[in-house]
C-alpha cells in the first residue's frame, strides 16, 4: 500500500491503462473487463484488475496532468511492479490534418514541463515503448482506423492564452496534439525499465474548433480502448 493506493501487492496485473478520468477508468472496467474488481479507491482514484480475452490486466485513473499521473505511474512501477502502460486518454488537436476522433499514437512527448530536469542535465526526450508501438500501429492498420503516428507535447497548461498560437511551430515539427500526461509517462518508464505507450482519441482542435460533444466522448473512444487492450495482448502472447 502507498498514501495515495490501497491495493495490495499483487492486485495490479502487469498491464495497466491509465486514462485521466476515475469515471473513465470505471467505464473501461465495467464495459471491457471480464470479473472486474475494485482495487483502489483512495481520493476516488479509481483502479481496477480484470481480464481480457483471458489476459490479466488493469486500469488505474491517473487524475489530470503530469504532477498528478507521475504519483501513480511512480507507484504503479515501483511498488506495484508493473510493467506495462498504456495512457487511453485525449488530446487536442494542432493540426487541421487530424480530425476529431482520429486516434494519435505518440512516438514522442515534447513538454514545457520542468519535471525532468531533476532527472538528467540534458533536454531528455521522452519517447514510446517500440515493441507496443508496432503493435498498435500494426492493429490499427488492420482495423482502417483514422491513424497518426506522431509526436505530442504534454503541456502544463490547459487553458493557454492563446490557444493554437502559443505551440508556435511545434506543428512543423511533427507534432500534432497537446496532452497532459504522455512525456511524464515515458520518462518514468523508462526510469523504470519499463514499457509504455500513449495513445490518445482527438476530442477537440485547438486549430478550427471542432470537438466532440461531451455526451459523445465515451462511445468516441471504444476503438481507443479495444487497440490499447489489444497492442498488450499481442505483445504477451509474442
Amino acid at each position: 500500500m502507498t498514501p495515495h493506493n490501497e491495493a495490495e501487492k499483487g492486485d495490479y496485473a502487469k498491464t495497466v491503462l491509465l486514462p485521466g478520468d476515475p469515471l473513465r477508468a470505471k467505464w473501461i472496467a465495467e464495459n471491457f473487463f471480464e470479473d472486474a474488481r475494485q482495487v483502489n479507491g483512495v481520493r476516488n482514484c479509481l483502479g481496477f484488475t480484470g481480464k481480457w480475452k483471458g489476459m490479466d490486466v488493469s486500469v488505474q485513473a491517473t487524475g489530470m496532468g503530469q504532477a498528478s499521473a507521475a504519483i501513480y505511474i511512480h507507484e504503479l512501477l515501483d511498488v506495484y511492479e508493473v510493467k506495462n502502460l498504456i495512457r487511453v486518454g485525449t488530446a487536442g488537436g494542432l493540426s487541421e490534418k487530424v480530425k476529431v476522433r482520429d486516434i494519435i499514437i505518440a512516438l514522442s512527448a515534447a513538454t514545457d514541463s520542468s519535471m525532468n530536469d531533476c532527472f538528467a542535465p540534458y533536454h531528455y526526450a521522452p519517447f514510446a515503448d517500440y515493441d507496443l508501438l508496432e503493435a498498435a500501429v500494426s492493429l490499427s492498420k488492420s482495423r482502417g482506423y483514422k491513424t497518426h503516428v506522431a509526436s505530442v507535447v504534454s503541456s502544463d497548461i490547459f487553458y493557454v492564452p492563446n490557444g493554437a498560437k502559443s505551440y508556435g511551430d511545434l506543428p512543423k515539427h511533427g507534432v500534432l496534439a497537446v496532452e497532459m500526461e504522455a512525456a511524464a509517462l515515458y520518462t518514468l518508464a523508462a526510469r523504470f525499465d519499463a514499457k509504455a505507450l500513449a495513445i490518445c482519441t482527438m476530442s477537440d482542435c485547438l486549430v478550427t474548433g471542432a470537438h466532440i460533444d461531451a455526451s459523445q466522448r465515451q462511445t468516441s473512444l471504444k476503438d481507443m480502448v479495444e487497440l490499447a487492450l489489444d497492442s498488450a495482448l499481442k505483445l504477451e502472447e509474442k
